[in-house]
């Protein structure tokens, strides 16, 4: 008969792997939580801080007041149709593009992949660029650019797709249409350009760059429908795209229907990334970097990578934009260009210093 002082052989080593899944686990949680943590802080600096200086107790004041009444005056003003906004969308937007990158770079199994490299920015800096300097699109008005932007960022998805049902639907023939539809739009964007006038050719380059100076309230309703009904069936997915990373033989081995879900997830991330940057232009860099300086620190487990990612990309593009406003003040930079200034050097600063492979 077996002493109660004995163990059960194995025992031991089971519950020191499941203390260690734990830490694991924790890990991811407090890199989210800080990631939130970090977002409040450096929205309330945005919040202050500009051309026009307001303390955090006039900012706070002035949101208290703006819920039961209208701005009145030029502080009100600035706090309220200028810097909420533009802190809101940088939020929605740094999240949109972040998990839109992950997801991309999940089912094509490469560290290039991005809304950016597969053409979808570039796509629909094109539809853009043709309502901004030749008056052309899809309906007419003040909606004439964001509604050109949107059909036109959704043309390599559909080109991709199409391609995937002659070809088989690999990471590699994926991403190889997603880069040569961007080269195809960056062509004939530049050859529009080419013929453009002058002021009409700045409204397109702001556009190009990427900007959240526009930025109002009546935006952010639909990039947040957007971002929330996008990112429910991608987290979903999520499972599905983990056991995908270990190959498509052994992902079909375990009942993943490996052509569809790259499909589905390639249209989802698609529509997300087109319901973005409709608004803000075509914001590079921040789909590529978030995901990977987020997998470097808590792995690649993509039901946390989804959420992780998101709202670190939220604070990147939000700290940025905070550098794009301060930075010349009053001049105020297009924020694509500071994501790229400071993501680059930034993620290649993170690969030096990184001992071993994270992808």
């Amino acid at each position: 008969m077996t002493s109660s002082t004995e163990t059960i052989p194995g025992t031991g080593k089971r519950a020191k792997i499941k203390a260690q899944y734990k830490k694991f686990i924790g890990r991811k949680i407090i890199f989210i939580l800080f990631c939130i943590l970090l977002i409040f802080i450096i929205a309330g600096v945005a919040a202050t801080l500009g051309s026009f200086p307001i303390t955090v107790a006039e900012v706070y004041t002035i949101i208290w007041q703006g819920l039961f009444q209208n701005p009145e005056t030029t502080k009100e003003v600035v706090v309220w149709n200028l810097r909420l906004p533009r802190i809101f969308m940088a939020i929605l937007a740094g999240a949109g593009l972040a998990i839109a990158g992950t997801m991309m770079q999940g089912i094509l199994r490469n560290p290039l992949a991005s809304p950016f490299t597969l053409g979808i920015s570039a796509s629909a800096g094109f539809g853009a660029v043709i309502a901004i300097i030749l008056g052309a699109g899809f309906i007419s008005g003040e909606y004439l650019v964001v509604v050109n932007a949107f059909v036109f960022s959704l043309i390599p998805t559909f080109v991709i797709l199409g391609l995937s049902r002659y070809k088989s639907a690999t990471p590699e023939t994926m991403i190889l249409a997603g880069i040569a539809m961007m080269y195809v739009f960056s062509a004939l964007t530049q050859l529009i350009n080419y013929f453009a006038e002058a002021e009409a050719l700045k409204e397109a380059y702001f556009w190009m760059v990427g900007s959240l100076g526009r930025a109002s309230w009546d935006d952010l309703l639909p990039v947040t429908i957007v971002l929330v009904v996008c990112t429910i069936p991608l987290m979903w997915k999520s499972w599905d795209v983990n056991v995908m990373g270990a190959g498509d033989e052994r992902a079909k081995s375990l009942g993943v229907n490996v052509t569809r879900t790259r499909i589905v997830i390639m249209i989802i991330s698609s529509l997300l990334t087109a319901g973005i940057v409709c608004f803000t232009g075509t914001i590079g860099f921040v789909g590529l970097v978030a995901p990977h300086i987020c997998r470097m620190i808590i792995g690649g487990d993509v039901r946390f990578l989804i959420p992780a990612s998101g709202l670190f990309g939220a604070a990147f593009l939000l700290a940025c934009d905070l550098i794009a406003r301060t930075i010349i003040a009053p001049i105020i930079l297009p924020v694509g260009i500071v994501t790229a200034l400071i993501g680059g050097p930034f993620l290649f600063f993170l690969l030096l210093r990184r001992r071993k492979e994270f992808w």
